[in-house]
């Protein structure tokens, strides 16, 4: 529910916590760190990325997919392997993001795309590097065919936002406390089958609060992931089908995550179905999403109304050298569909606040190149959306014509103390026209709020009818300790379309003028203070246009603390 209650600061003390975190926000701009957006080269981080904040990528994490579970932010502790399947073979770059199952490092995105095995051959007391090393390769059998790996999560985030949703939020100076409890078991039935079930447990309280009757921040102990896996070779391709509830990370990062800045990520039911040879792979997808708005334990279903299908293929391009360095580039196609209704698939109308309920089929066709280039990290993606648009109530149904491009290049001074990166990110996501009633929906759809802090760590604006671009900075001080830095610069795609944000459309329409809606500093430092431990702290601040104020919208500023427990 929302909720009403005051702030338990005073006005003064709350005044001069506003300061200090202004004066944050303004050294943080100065220090530079690495980006929030995927975009860590592999050659600064010996660990996994940062925190949910990250998005870093390595070859594989900034430029294939984003890292932006817990698990990607718990730095790696020394081990006789990484805990990736040796068949990824040439697709377990960038830390195994290129194999679609996200990235691992040791610990992964999703927990089940981890491989302990290499516990088991030959003397594994020597492989043993921790006492939780015990919890990852459990033999249920003399020969060792059938064994059990234990993972969970223990995270604590507090969130401080004085003016949440640029002052739409309906509350200000909203402190939020979350906690999420998450726990896995995958069972290896032999090599061919396996069975994995996750358990999950999201709190969420504080003051001024907003937001927690959506089912993204609370969620009472359920079932968060289960699936059947089968597995074997065939036309000398390693292939599978999962079937079950899953998180699915084969997407580009604009249009699909694992949503992990709330507390409860996006998991889907259905099926997926693989094939991976030597230098090509092919994965097919059918979801439903899961309906996380039930609070009742053990009651999360099915939402038939919101799909996600498709199927993407990767080919590895010949590994060459490019100034003095080898470079590995992937090359992707792929088809991702959406079916949706509800608030998300409302489009804007020129009456201010006015909305045109419907429901959408958004057709996704589109490439992606990335990868490896040198001292770079590269990516560059383009996506053409069609579809149809049908209003509610029987209205005459329009077609969808939208699009968005997107790329970074990073480059790493490998030989420099501390690794520093320096790059840039720019996106365009299409916009329409809120005065059109008939005709192509030119607005790009992402209903699911894929990663909506592939720019915005706020979670204020969301990838329609926007143009970012803004430089990136990395730097790892310590061997323990890495900072990031994303400052992009925010305009409107079409001055004749509203401004979104993550499951709302900002009222504004005619009284908001010009394009240029704002910029967002985005400071992150992450410090691993103890193996399996990390601490990061996050600072952002979204300052609007002068346009953008004198229609409402106000500047805000958010500070978020992170405490993460992974084994």
């Amino acid at each position: 529910m929302l909720s009403s209650h005051t702030s338990p600061l005073g006005r003064p003390a709350a005044l001069c916590l506003r300061n200090r975190f202004m004066t944050v926000t303004l050294l943080s701009v100065g220090l530079g760190g690495t980006a929030l957006a995927e975009t860590l080269p592999e050659t600064t981080r010996k660990t996994p990325p940062a925190p949910d904040t990250a998005r870093l990528h390595t070859v594989s994490s900034s430029t294939a997919r984003p890292i932006t579970g817990l698990h990607a932010a718990l730095p790696a502790k020394p081990q006789a392997a990484p805990a990736q399947p040796k068949w990824y073979g040439v697709f377990g770059g960038a830390n195994g993001a290129a194999s679609g199952f996200g990235t691992v490092g040791p610990y992964g995105q999703a927990r089940w795309a981890e491989d302990w095995s290499f516990l088991a051959d030959g003397n594994t007391a020597a492989k043993r590097h921790d006492w939780f090393d015990r919890l990852k390769y459990i033999r249920l059998n003399d020969s060792g065919s059938i064994w059990l790996t234990l993972s969970g999560e223990e995270r604590l985030r507090y969130i401080f936002e004085t003016n949440p949703a640029m002052g739409h939020a309906g509350v200000t100076n909203a402190s939020r406390v979350m906690i999420r409890n998450q726990y896995g078991a995958d069972l290896h039935l032999g090599q061919h089958v396996r069975v994995y079930a996750e358990l999950i447990n999201a709190e969420a309280g504080g003051s001024n609060t907003y937001g927690y009757n959506t089912g993204l921040q609370r969620e009472r102990l359920d079932l968060q992931q289960g699936f059947v896996e089968v597995k074997g070779h065939l036309l000398n391709a390693t292939v599978g089908a999962m079937g079950g509830r899953q998180l699915f990370l084969d997407a580009p990062v604009v249009m699909q995550s694992a949503r992990d800045i709330p507390n409860v990520q996006q998991t889907w039911d259905g099926f997926r179905g693989y094939a991976m040879w030597k230098r090509f792979r092919i994965d097919v997808f059918d979801f439903f999403q899961t309906n996380k708005a039930p609070v009742g334990i053990f009651s999360d279903g099915t939402n038939y109304s919101g799909r996600l299908y498709g199927a993407y293929t990767s080919t590895a391009l010949p590994k060459f050298s490019f100034l003095g360095q080898p470079s590995q580039l992937y090359l992707d196609a792929f088809f991702m569909g959406y079916l949706y209704g509800g608030a998300t698939a409302s489009i804007a109308t020129a009456k201010v606040g006015g909305l045109q309920a419907g429901s959408t089929r958004r057709d996704g066709i589109g490439g992606r190149l990335w990868g490896k280039l040198g001292p770079m990290t590269v990516s560059l993606d383009g996506i053409f959306q069609g579809g149809s648009f049908r209003p509610a109530n029987n209205g005459q149904a329009r077609p969808v014509r939208a699009f968005a491009v997107n790329g970074s290049a990073v480059y790493t001074f490998a030989g420099v103390r501390g690794a520093p990166s320096i790059g840039v990110q720019a996106d365009i996501f299409s916009g329409g026209n809120y005065n059109k009633t008939t005709g192509a929906v030119g607005t790009f759809g992402t209903p699911y709020f894929p990663l909506p802090y592939y720019n915005d760590v706020t979670l204020t604006l969301n990838s329609q009818n926007l143009v970012g671009v803004g430089p990136l900075i990395s730097f790892s001080p310590a061997p323990k300790v890495a900072m990031r830095l994303h400052a992009p610069f925010f305009w409107r795609d079409s001055t004749q379309d509203a401004i979104y944000g993550i499951g709302r459309v900002y009222t504004p329409r005619g009284n908001l003028q010009g394009g240029y809606i704002g910029a967002e500093p985005q400071f992150q430092a992450s410090w691993n203070f103890a193996p399996h431990w990390t601490w990061t702290s996050d600072v952002a601040g979204l300052a609007t246009s002068h346009s953008a104020q004198d229609a409402g919208l106000k500047s805000s500023l958010m500070f978020m603390q992170t405490m993460s427990l992974v084994f």
